[in-house]
């Protein structure tokens, strides 16, 4: 498992078609998981379709469904074709429908017939600047998409770029306080 705590990123690769299912809570933890998974499926020339299977995910967060987004633009790029997503809980069917997935995804909502033999996705460590970036960069994503998202969004992301300019400042040194004293 990925993460202990979140949940499990599954793949399997038939004939260029990329099945990648998420499995419980599905959180900023595992992001960079399957963030690098994304980065990966991309480079790989016999890539040709992607489903994403959410009928055994329990949350998705909001930086998950950024990076289940990138994969529509990617692909909508790419073949200009949208990735199919399976969703059979209507708590998170609703969540994707509120984000304006139907226009980036083909969504079906009744469980897969037959499910292939699924591998978990290579584990990347989630340290807190790779989850700042990753969440960053999902949220912006999830701005592009419509104009309720990015009113949505416009505060976390201006709040995490504010952020991540503070972090890169140089810090003062610290002055000797015995000198001040005199």
């Amino acid at each position: 498992m990925a993460e202990s705590n979140c949940g499990k990123a599954l793949y399997a690769v038939h004939q260029g078609t990329y099945v990648v299912k998420l499995v419980g809570d599905i959180r900023v933890p595992i992001c960079a998981t399957f963030d690098g998974f994304i980065e990966n499926m991309f480079h790989d020339g016999q890539l040709n379709s992607v489903v994403i299977d959410l009928s055994e995910a329990s949350v998705v967060d909001s930086t998950a469904l950024g990076l289940m987004a990138k994969i529509a633009v990617q692909l909508r790029k790419r073949f200009n074709q949208k990735p199919l997503i399976i969703s059979t809980r209507p708590d998170i069917s609703r969540i994707l429908s509120t984000m304006g997935f139907e226009k980036v995804f083909n969504i079906v909502h009744e469980a897969p017939v037959k499910n292939p033999p699924m591998s978990e996705m290579p584990n990347i460590p989630c340290t807190q600047g790779s989850a700042c970036d990753k969440v960053l960069e999902a949220h912006r994503i999830l701005m592009e998409m419509n104009e309720k998202n990015r009113e949505t969004f416009k505060d976390v992301v201006a709040a995490l770029e504010y952020d991540q300019v503070d972090m890169t400042k140089e810090v003062p040194p610290v002055q000797d306080s015995k000198r001040h004293l005199m």
